[in-house]
């Protein structure tokens, strides 16, 4: 068996399939009645808390204030439309059913420790959180027993230990500080830390911070430990994919923003100078793999580099900037539920990831080429939608600080990369059909998640309601320290 049939047998456990109408699935509607509950407790908690954050719960160990009730209410709400098309692969196809009960397991572990992650008042407690997660995403990558995907969830696993042990390393090496300083007993517990940072010893402070932000930006797929990302996002079934890039993603940018919420304002300096440096050269290198990506999905994966990077110089501009890398973050990981959802679609209609093959997706699969042609523009950062929005507040903070050698460089590479990234899928959409068009039938279960992420992301480029804008502000105060 060849790799690219191995990486399609591996994929087609969740997303794609043909066989007989099956009977329904109790784990995938479990799954989908706990997303769904999710999704209600956390809009309750986004709209029935006082303005008067933060506010902790038990004995300090969760803490509900701007930037956990936006991520708890992004992460499930991705979370209900990846279930909900889970729900609808596995019933549309009989084939996907083997194994489905391990896999809703595992995908309960991951979004429980997701949450708490998300809550947690306690960073080392965020540290444990985040890497049970981790450990619940390994089967989910090799679901299907393929050799591609279990090469890729080792590839995964080797480097989400060494990224969370550098994390942990800076970590201990800030609580030596701590205990250097004026302070007996070091704290990572959100709210203390912040009121100690003058009593830190400086040079184990900074080398702490150094190794925690390269820690996190493995997990993140920042350069120059990116090298997993591509590997992972395309071996892995797609529904699996996307609660990596847009679950996953957000909670481990979370704990990159409790760092900076509370150590970033007294190492400034160093924190701009690392984020510019991993910013930077995740995009470049992002861009150069885009002009030589053959495959679509791994094409997806390199833009998902690119978005990282533009996270990272964002958070590397401070105050100015915050609100536009919220409004990119959360664009962003609707975006790449969208495109990662529809790229299993393509697989199992061409039989093939090669971009050169698929054409005229908008004639051969209408609602697939909306779909991807959506994701394609929004991923491209094209007004109306909320990836351009938070672009040009990203740009405009750039002025505005007077990084303009990084603001230069910023632009070159974004322009690179949308000429790129346009000439590889725009003849996927309107290039002329290879085989004869057939229009399958498509479940309309596999189509709401998508388009419920397709109304969010004009939402956040055109209007986005009082209350949730007012969630975005909040959020970007607390981390407007710099």
């Amino acid at each position: 068996m060849t790799a690219a049939t191995e990486q399609r047998a591996a994929a087609s456990e969740i997303g794609e399939g043909t066989s007989k109408r099956p009977g329904r699935s109790t784990p995938t509607i479990a799954l989908v009645t706990l997303a769904l509950a999710s999704v209600l407790l956390s809009t309750w908690l986004c709209s029935g808390m006082s303005a008067a954050l933060p506010v902790t719960a038990l004995h300090d160990w969760l803490r509900f204030d701007g930037i956990s009730r936006l991520f708890l209410l992004l992460v499930n709400l991705v979370f209900l439309g990846i279930a909900t098309y889970v729900w609808g692969r596995v019933n549309s196809e009989a084939a996907l059913q083997k194994g489905i009960g391990r896999y809703v397991t595992c995908v309960v572990v991951f979004m429980a420790a997701s949450n708490l992650a998300l809550l947690s008042n306690d960073l080392i407690a965020l540290w444990v959180l985040l890497e049970i997660t981790t450990l619940a995403a390994v089967p989910l990558i090799q679901h299907g027993g393929s050799q591609a995907g279990r090469l890729a969830s080792w590839r995964y696993f080797l480097f989400s230990s060494v990224g969370l042990t550098f994390a942990l390393l800076g970590f201990a090496c800030i609580g030596r500080g701590m205990q250097l300083g004026s302070l007996h007993e070091a704290s990572f517990s959100i709210q203390p830390a912040s009121s100690a940072l003058q009593a830190v010893s400086e040079p184990w402070h900074r080398l702490g911070l150094v190794l925690v932000l390269f820690g996190f930006g493995t997990k993140l797929g920042l350069a120059p430990m990116y090298s997993w990302l591509p590997d992972v996002y395309e071996a892995a079934p797609p529904a699996t994919t996307a609660l990596l890039a847009a679950v996953q993603f957000n909670v481990t940018l979370v704990a990159v923003l409790r760092v900076l919420q509370v150590y970033a304002a007294a190492d400034s300096a160093i924190v701009t100078l690392e984020l510019v440096a991993l910013g930077l050269g995740t995009m470049a290198l992002s861009a150069l793999n885009v002009i030589a990506a053959k495959n679509y999905k791994r094409l997806i994966a390199y833009a998902a580099l690119n978005h990282a990077g533009v996270i990272a110089v964002g958070l590397a501009v401070g105050k100015a900037a915050a609100y536009g890398v919220l409004l990119y973050a959360v664009s962003n990981a609707f975006i790449k539920a969208i495109l990662f959802l529809t790229a299993g679609k393509i697989r199992s209609h061409y039989g093939t990831e090669r971009m050169s093959e698929v054409s005229g997706l908008i004639k051969d699969l209408p609602f697939t080429g909306l779909f991807f042609m959506v994701g394609s523009f929004a991923l491209l950062g094209l007004p109306p939608f909320g990836s351009f929005l938070g672009e040009l507040i990203i740009m405009s903070g750039l002025v505005r600080v007077g990084h303009m050698f990084v603001f230069a460089a910023f632009c070159s590479i974004l322009t690179v990369t949308f000429v790129a990234t346009g000439r590889a899928v725009f003849p996927m959409i309107w290039g002329e059909p290879k085989k004869k068009a057939h229009w399958g039938r498509q479940p309309i279960a596999t189509m709401v998640p998508k388009l419920t992420f397709f109304v969010a992301l004009l939402a956040m480029g055109l209007y986005l309601p009082a209350g949730v804008n007012t969630l975005f502000r909040q959020a970007a105060a607390e981390l407007g320290v710099r």
